[in-house]
């Protein structure tokens, strides 16, 4: 097992880190596992792997993944110290809001119900934060913001800030936004001698590196102090984890709307060329493509955010950390690469 710092903090985290999207409610995503059992086994085997990092969201099945986290810390008695939870919050979590909106876009949800249950103005952080440290039954590691919108900043931070006063957080995150946007969010905390991010969370694989232009080269720079990339869907929503023409393990393909968003639906030439190339590296090195493609993000010093959905998976993301791509490898691999629009 591998284990890194979160930016210039001394958070301890794995540098595979699970994502939680899975655990849920089917009515939420036909995708999530929503059999409490299967879920925890998972969960425990990940752990006594050394996966010991969770990433979570108050959106995802509306609660219920927080929830489950909580179960499974309870269920065997997991003390705290020995786990690292990261959450997010944004988005509304509705009772009424039952499926997985289309792709976490702020305009998917009704306007006047959820006028001030969503978004980052201080009310709504201070809600949310606290309604999942309620789920969770703990304090969490490192808040996220999911997205960002338009509330002033200096009244994201300061909020953000006050959070971490307050014990409902020790660390905070950022994810899905432009470079000059988290500049500005982390110049603002640097002024005002406030908490600063110690994590992004951006998309980022093979096959869409839009963010080595700006943003990457911001987080690796000292200048307000370096901030970890944690890349969520290393393998695209699995469309590296298989060869072209190839199903998938589940329906995600079908189901989840997200693909569309990030053009997996449509795949450029070159997309096709970088996911055989994948495959032949995968058959060369004698490990799956799921594992080539996110030891690829690990090798570029970025701690993966991978979903586990079988207990099978838990072993074949641990042997992504034997896989030892050559300089010549990863040249081959990126090679094929073509620009294209940026997804926050």
């Amino acid at each position: 097992m591998q284990f890194t710092t979160l930016g210039d903090s001394g958070l301890n985290v794995s540098k595979i880190i699970v994502g939680c999207m899975t655990f849920g409610l089917k009515q939420w995503a036909d995708w999530c596992i929503e059999e409490e059992d299967q879920v925890m086994e998972i969960l425990y085997k990940c752990y006594q792997n050394g996966l010991r990092t969770f990433d979570t969201a108050d959106v995802y099945s509306n609660g219920v993944s927080e929830k489950l986290l909580a179960k499974f810390i309870e269920k065997y008695n997991i003390p705290r110290d020995r786990i690292v939870i990261l959450s997010k919050l944004f988005f509304p979590v509705e009772p009424e809001i039952l499926d997985f909106r289309d792709g976490f876009q702020e305009n998917d949800f009704p306007p006047f119900e959820h006028i001030n249950s969503k978004g980052l103005s201080r009310k709504h952080i201070f809600d949310a934060v606290e309604k999942s440290v309620e789920r969770l039954g703990t304090y969490i590691d490192v808040l996220q913001i999911h997205r960002l919108d338009k509330t002033p900043k200096k009244e994201i931070m300061k909020a953000l800030n006050d959070i971490v006063d307050k014990g409902y957080t020790r660390y905070l995150g950022a994810s899905s936004m432009k470079a000059v946007e988290f500049a500005e969010l982390q110049f603002i905390a640097e002024q005002n001698g406030w908490f600063k991010f110690i994590s992004m969370q951006n998309y980022y694989n093979l096959i869409h590196r839009e963010d080595e232009r700006e943003l990457i080269p911001f987080l690796q720079s000292s200048t307000l102090g370096k901030v970890t990339s944690i890349p969520w869907s290393p393998i695209a929503r699995g469309f590296l984890a298989r060869p072209i023409g190839g199903k998938l393990q589940d329906n995600r393909d079908k189901s989840d709307k997200t693909i569309y968003r990030m053009g997996l639906n449509s795949l450029s030439d070159a997309d096709i060329e970088i996911i055989n190339r994948v495959e032949k590296i995968s058959k060369k090195l004698g490990f799956s493509m799921a594992n080539i493609a996110t030891a690829w993000v690990l090798a570029k010093g970025h701690c993966p955010i991978v979903g586990i959905n079988s207990i099978e998976r838990v072993d074949d993301t641990l042997r992504a950390f034997d896989v030892k791509l050559s300089e010549d490898d990863i040249k081959y691999l990126e090679e094929p690469y073509a620009p294209k629009k940026p997804i926050v």
